[in-house]
């Protein structure tokens, strides 16, 4: 009997409790309610290093009007990628009074950087299209954002 046998056992056990650690991370987020324009968001929170971590990692679907807000600690060029990320999504990168900065639209399972133009305090993650389809752009404010910047950790 080799080695790789074993291995792969360990290997695979890990491989299955990865998104169970995923979901727990993400279920221990509070969920916070945002306002732009007209439209009401139910965003999850993810203030905390671990949780920025994993953000909506593993999902495999998202409601209308759902989405992740991003808190940093400070404000930076902060950049997001997809890995491991299923749904396709756009991220406006915010000020520190919610004002968006950029929008950057994010195709599934991929590496590359999505960045902020300027210093973003916060990140709203959104289904694909979704601050187009509303017709919102640089310089529109998300209410709301503005409150959680001392929640970062």
């Amino acid at each position: 009997m080799s080695l790789s046998r074993p291995l792969l056992s360990v290997l695979a056990a890990v491989s299955l409790l990865a998104p169970v650690s995923h979901a727990a991370a993400q279920a221990a987020m509070p969920v916070t309610e945002l306002g732009a324009g007209m439209y009401r968001i139910e965003a999850e929170v993810a203030a905390t290093q671990e949780n920025r971590m994993v953000g909506l990692m593993q999902r495999r679907s998202m409601a209308a009007n759902h989405g992740m807000l991003f808190v940093f600690t400070e404000a930076q060029r902060h950049c997001m990628w997809m890995k491991n990320t299923l749904l396709p999504l756009s991220v406006a990168f915010m000020d520190e009074e919610g004002r968006i900065l950029n929008i950057e639209d994010m195709q599934p399972q991929t590496e590359n950087n999505h960045c902020a133009a300027r210093p973003a305090r916060f990140a709203l993650e959104m289904n694909l299209g979704w601050f187009k389809q509303k017709g919102f752009g640089p310089g529109t404010r998300i209410a709301g954002v503005d409150k959680l910047a001392g929640s970062a950790r």
